[in-house]
């Protein structure tokens, strides 16, 4: 395994890009990364882990949808820096339930797949809002309140943050459940759009919520201070 896992220059850098491509008809599904663990998990199970960047973690293809890459080869390229590998898909390749990424033309910004696979029960709530936000980064601002947000930097988006974080006090001071309900679903929406301005996942935040588990609550909040 090391000899094989030696092949690949990871002095170029930590993260092999991968591109993959569906084993009947080469199509190309997706790009992804893969660190050193990654890919070693990859070759002794024939199915598809990859590093992500947002959630810095190692995630196996389909762990949230079911929908999981079977791995029938890997290619190296010439400059042993990028692989290619054929897979079966299960179901989708792409979180927004399309059977590819690419799915959208650069030049008109038309979408040219339809959706295939409702995909919101399968992610939840959360990571379903957070993956529409990142769409709508490059949206019309005109059309779109997300991408207004985006346009006008990170201060306005933080100002509303703190705005919806001062209403959701308010409602509570109030006694007013249905407020404090209403104000809070808006504060989590902008922080989710904080986040996705600076591409951190809420994946992040659920690792953080379960690592503080295994801590009491007094020595975690120590450990910060110290």
């Amino acid at each position: 395994m090391q000899e094989i896992l030696s092949r690949v220059d990871w002095q170029k850098q930590e993260l092999l890009p991968v591109i993959v491509q569906d084993v009947t008809n080469n199509e190309v599904l997706m790009m992804a990364y893969m660190d050193k663990e990654a890919l070693e998990l990859s070759l002794q199970t024939n199915i598809a882990h990859y590093f992500s960047r947002s959630k810095q973690r190692i995630w196996k293809k389909g762990e949230s949808s079911g929908h999981i890459q079977t791995i029938h080869s890997f290619n190296i390229d010439c400059d042993n820096d990028t692989l290619l590998i054929k897979v079966t898909q299960e179901g989708v390749a792409c979180h927004t339930g399309r059977k590819s990424c690419f799915f959208t033309e650069l030049k008109s910004g038309d979408i040219q797949t339809e959706v295939e696979v409702n995909i919101d029960a399968m992610y939840g709530v959360i990571d379903t809002l957070y993956h529409t936000i990142q769409t709508r980064k490059h949206a019309d601002p005109s059309t779109s309140w997300t991408a207004k947000l985006f346009a006008k930097g990170e201060n306005t988006i933080l100002k509303k943050v703190i705005e919806e974080a001062g209403e959701f006090t308010f409602a509570f001071k109030d006694n007013d459940e249905t407020e404090m309900v209403y104000e809070a679903a808006d504060l989590t929406y902008h922080m989710l759009v904080a986040l996705a301005y600076k591409n951190i996942s809420p994946d992040r935040i659920k690792q953080e919520l379960a690592r503080r588990f295994e801590i009491s609550g007094i020595a975690e909040k120590n450990s910060r201070e110290s």
